[in-house]
């Protein structure tokens, strides 16, 4: 299909299609893997291929797939999702810059703002909700970076309203869109100007392949490969591959993610073990309504408190199909504690104020089927 049919085309359509390299040598249907690091000169597209140069076919495929599923139009594909959102900050801000990140992030990306972003001679601000990040807002305020929904308490920004008041007072917006996937949102439609994913996740969807990408628009996009190029943290061919033959199935895997986590949801919100459930799907989620409008599904990922804090280690133990393991959007479930994982380089006060307790259970809903997930958890919370 041409890119003019395939943009006009269905989700699956385009998972199975966008971006594919058609082997005329041996008509195979995949794009084949191209392990070569040396590429001649002058090349036939006219520049130096090479792989730091994120211009090889494989990095190219994937680049093409994932842009075509978010609505840009251009894709940079990274070996880690930490890597892209790195490059993309030191692509975007400069010393006396002052930035905007919102309260609930990633861990992972929490400590790259403490740490790295002052030594940048970059000013920080943060901010939960809309009107704080509008009251948050200077003169010199050059970015405004959020995760809806966010991990790990899916707390569902207004995108929309963001990116209009950004628009308004020239602020360029960036969202990591990690949890949602671009088969449930896609904030470059809603006026955002880049997307960040940890493609480790759900683009790849089989927990074999680290990666990451950034979405947004040509020139922009462009730009961010001449940071990229300097850095260096490209992704190899076979990972490209790998990541590639994942996406062609996220529309089905995240049909299921979907049916899963709110039916998981559902279940947990009646256990009499547990005193809260964070999952948007739910009408009683603070931003069920937000996360309704801009989200055609509301994903596999969920997280609830234990009603006794002593009690998360017998739940652990007590897991037979979940597994108690790092990192999320495989097809298979996973269930971690935040404050020992993904936050616990943030200080207590910081997991506090981000709403981080020690009885905080973060599920990443697999696709089996729901009646087995839901009598694993059932058995596992017996007598917690």
């Amino acid at each position: 299909m041409n890119p003019q049919d395939l943009a006009r085309a269905g989700f699956s359509t385009r998972c199975v299609h966008a971006g594919t390299w058609f082997d005329a040598a041996t008509g195979g249907a995949c794009s084949p893997v191209f392990l070569s690091t040396a590429h001649v000169y002058p090349h036939p597209t006219g520049e130096n291929v090479y792989p730091r140069y994120f211009n090889t076919p494989n990095q190219q495929v994937v680049a093409r797939k994932i842009a075509a599923l978010e609505g840009g139009e251009a894709a940079l594909v990274f070996s880690s999702g930490m890597a892209a959102i790195s490059t993309l900050l030191a692509t975007c801000l400069r010393p006396g810059d002052h930035a905007i990140f919102q309260t609930d992030l990633y861990g992972g990306t929490h400590e790259l703002v403490v740490r790295e972003l002052p030594r940048w001679q970059v000013e920080v601000s943060r901010a939960r909700t809309v009107e704080e990040i509008e009251r948050a807002c200077r003169s010199n305020t050059r970015l405004i970076y959020v995760e809806s929904p966010a991990n790990p308490t899916l707390r569902c920004l207004d995108l929309g309203a963001v990116a209009a008041l950004a628009r308004r007072r020239n602020i360029r917006t960036v969202i990591d869109n990690t949890f949602a996937t671009p088969i449930n949102q896609n904030p470059l439609a809603l006026g955002f100007d880049w997307v960040v994913h940890s493609a480790t996740k759900y683009l790849n969807g089989h927990s074999d392949v680290n990666a990451g990408v950034v979405v947004g628009a040509r020139a922009e996009i462009e730009r961010l490969r001449e940071v990229a190029m300097l850095y260096g943290g490209m992704l190899d061919a076979e990972a490209c591959a790998r990541l590639e033959r994942g996406l062609k199935t996220l529309a089905l895997r995240m049909h299921r993610h979907n049916e899963n986590g709110l039916q998981l949801a559902q279940f947990l919100c009646g256990h009499p073990a547990v005193a809260r459930v964070y999952y948007p799907g739910l009408p009683d989620h603070p931003d069920h309504g937000v996360a309704a409008r801009q989200m055609r599904g509301f994903g596999g990922m969920l997280s609830f408190e234990l009603r006794r804090p002593e009690a998360v280690d017998k739940f652990l133990q007590r897991l037979r199909l979940a597994l108690p393991a790092l990192s999320l959007g495989g097809v298979e479930s996973l269930v971690c504690v935040p404050a020992r994982t993904s936050h616990r380089r943030l200080s207590p006060e910081e997991r506090r104020e981000a709403g981080i307790s020690e009885a905080l259970v973060r599920v990443s809903v697999g696709i089996e089927d729901p009646a087995d997930l839901v009598a694993d958890f059932a058995q596992a919370l017996e007598g917690c």
